[in-house]
């Protein structure tokens, strides 16, 4: 990556940044497209979603649905929704922290996912 006289060859840098630009597009649209599910009740109420955040998905079991206490099967809600948004950064941490890693604090100032 050094050329004689110590200068930093910048064919080779370029061409390494594009494969890490490759890779970050590939990494990122493999993201919108897996899912994750998160739970809450023990399963009561479930939520699919991408990723990348898109919700696919809300389950209900019908036992948990009493009119006389609405105030829980939102809890139940929120809590499933939660628990699939932790599943969905724990994704991308695992997914683009290897290639936005070289970056340190640069990667999370550029918006990247996981970073």
């Amino acid at each position: 990556m050094v050329q004689p006289g110590g200068q930093p060859d910048m064919a080779m840098i370029l061409q390494q940044a594009q494969q890490m630009q490759e890779q970050l597009m590939r990494a990122q649209q493999e993201l919108a497209e897996a899912e994750v599910t998160g739970q809450a009740g023990n399963g009561l109420v479930t939520v699919t979603q991408t990723a990348a955040g898109e919700v696919r998905a809300v389950t209900i079991d019908p036992k948990v649905v009493d009119p006389e206490d609405v105030e829980t099967l939102q809890d139940l809600v929120v809590g499933a929704i939660q628990d699939a948004a932790r599943a969905a950064q724990q994704l991308q941490a695992d997914k683009m922290g290897p290639l936005t890693g070289g970056f340190g604090d640069l990667g999370g100032s550029l918006g990247l996912p996981g970073a």
